[in-house]
């Protein structure tokens, strides 16, 4: 393989990696606090991306065409839509079965993704849908002589890498020196601990939906701005790839999301540009089986240790 070729596939690797960090933050985030995957957070990604193309025609129709207000504006929108979401998703189908078996939450979480992925193929029809380029244009480097001997990175790439590591550094001061950033830690250490101190634990759950549904949202519309389609199913193998990425750096670690989401997305790219990009899904599966076999815990998480 070319040099430009590798440089490129590593730059597309990056920018598919800062989205699955962004996505498997809220993985971690809920993990971390309630000891269980929300296997419904990728339908919110999906929701997120609808969102994005109906948000931008009715900005558009509204005469906002200027580029920075037109993503302001379409990020605010996006944001408030799948955080009220992941809210309503928090009190409808967790807090009811808040004492009962983790597989009874585990199941709450799987109706809720089939809930989610018919009600939009119901409402929005089952064909793909598109937008008009928003970010056109790209940064192209030069690395020798040769017309194609160049890598690009378009606009919409760059406003990935940036939003994923802004979002990423945002979060983790808000986790680590906020008021709310305690109460998720004392929560994540003993509910009934923190209940007892005067934490409000539904208030804190409820939050950290919210945040989770709100990087997914902030995932969604730059795929959206990036790829220009999407259709009802893009949650699911997205979703999935995101947990990958959590389990890879360590299920209830931000760091570690963020950093297993960019590991999987490189090694996704390589194999695409070595390999086959037909397979690609297929790798990323194999590769949450042997870290799942190999180091349970992944990069940064810490082995469970049972209490006595």
């Amino acid at each position: 393989m070319d040099m430009h070729i590798l440089l490129q596939q590593l730059v597309n690797g990056l920018v598919l990696g800062a989205l699955y960090g962004l996505i498997a933050v809220g993985y971690t985030m809920v993990y971390g606090v309630l000891g269980m995957i929300n296997f419904a957070h990728g339908e919110v990604y999906m929701i997120s991306a609808y969102a994005t193309g109906i948000a931008l025609g009715v900005l558009s129709f509204l005469g906002v065409h200027s580029v920075v207000p037109l993503l302001l504006l379409t990020v605010a929108c996006v944001v408030v839509v799948t955080g009220t979401y992941g809210w309503v998703i928090e009190r409808i189908a967790y807090r009811p079965l808040r004492g009962a078996p983790k597989l009874s939450l585990l199941i709450s979480a799987i109706g809720v993704s089939l809930f989610l992925q018919a009600y939009v193929q119901l409402s929005q029809g089952p064909n793909p849908q598109g937008i008009q380029p928003v970010l056109p244009g790209a940064f192209r480097l030069a690395l020798g002589a040769g017309e194609d001997n160049f890598v690009q990175v378009t606009y919409a790439q760059s406003l990935i890498v940036v939003f994923a590591l802004a979002s990423m550094a945002f979060l983790s001061w808000v986790i680590g020196h906020t008021s709310m950033g305690r109460a998720c830690r004392a929560t994540q250490q003993d509910p009934r601990m923190a209940t007892l101190l005067g934490i409000n634990t539904d208030r804190v759950i409820s939050t950290v939906f919210v945040i989770g549904a709100v990087m997914a949202s902030v995932a969604g519309v730059l795929v959206t701005i990036n790829y220009g389609s999407f259709d009802f199913s893009i949650g699911f193998v997205v979703g999935v790839k995101a947990f990958t990425a959590a389990v890879l750096g360590g299920i209830g670690s931000l760091p570690g999301a963020l950093v297993g989401g960019l590991l999987l997305g490189l090694l996704e790219s390589i194999f695409s540009g070595y390999v086959s990009s037909d397979y690609k899904d297929v790798f990323a599966f194999t590769v949450l089986i042997m870290v799942l076999v190999f180091r349970p815990s992944g990069l940064f998480g810490k082995p469970a240790v049972e209490k006595v």
